[in-house]
């Protein structure tokens, strides 16, 4: 494992990360029990992987573990300094894999062959400034491909306590990813069930997700069937998540562009 701090890494503005620290940790930990979700989740990206992904916003490591696998190499970033450290250790055993620190929007160049980022989108003013920035990141005709929180109505003290802006239905996803020049490949609702459970839970009861609580009672009961029946009668018409996979367009050729 090969760690990376790029020359801003001691300048990233604390003030642009939203959110509790305490409580993002907290709901991190809590969604770090949830298997089965992270498997059904990790596997929309796996079509798109290709050679060396880049992943925004990695975390604890737990999506990446199930995608190291798949590919030669791999690039797990995080946001707040505070994480890196937990990152770093988490994916020390994994050989081909490079961390490194890295806010969006940033000015930065790669060549990745796809994008991820799941629930980080949500929490950046300028979502189309940092879809820019991720395009940029990626090849041409690579993939991006994100997981966001679906429908403002569901914005709850949860979503505010860890730094959400906003909550996305497919139409603002669309929008989003249009006004980043970006070609939109699917924009899909998923998880039906968990938006109602998270609407009730969050916003009527006003609870927070924790270790060993209702989430991983859903996790381990519901979420095999939820998937199942998602898999058996297609799109639903509403979810818990906007999923969303966008290409990479080619640049112009300067002669192109005269």
């Amino acid at each position: 494992m090969e760690s990376v701090r790029d020359d801003d890494a001691d300048q990233v503005d604390l003030d642009q990360l939203r959110g509790d620290r305490q409580t993002q940790h907290d709901v991190l930990e809590a969604l770090a029990e949830c298997a089965n979700h992270r498997v059904w989740f990790a596997a929309f990206a796996q079509p798109y992987l290709g050679e060396h992904p880049i992943e925004i916003g990695s975390g604890f490591g737990d999506y990446a573990k199930q995608w190291i696998p798949l590919v030669d190499k791999f690039t797990a970033t995080e946001a707040d300094p505070a994480l890196l450290p937990s990152l770093e250790a988490e994916m020390a055993s994994f050989a081909n894999v490079e961390v490194s620190l890295l806010l969006l929007p940033t000015r930065e160049r790669a060549d990745h062959s796809s994008l991820i980022a799941y629930n980080v989108l949500e929490h950046i003013d300028d979502h189309v400034g940092a879809l820019e920035s991720m395009a940029r990141l990626v090849r041409p005709e690579g993939h991006i491909i994100l997981v966001c929180p679906a429908f403002p109505f569901a914005m709850s003290p949860v979503d505010i306590a860890t730094g959400h802006v906003r909550r996305y239905t497919r139409r603002s996803m669309s929008k989003a990813l249009t006004d980043a020049g970006l070609d939109i490949v699917d924009v899909r609702y998923a998880n039906s069930l968990g938006l109602i459970c998270y609407y009730a839970f969050t916003s009527v009861l006003k609870r927070q997700p924790k270790i060993g609580g209702t989430i991983s009672f859903y996790d381990r009961l519901l979420v095999p069937v939820v998937r199942f029946l998602e898999r058996i009668v297609g799109r639903p018409p509403f979810g818990q998540s906007v999923v969303a996979i966008a290409r990479v367009r080619e640049e112009p050729d300067s002669a192109d562009e005269k």
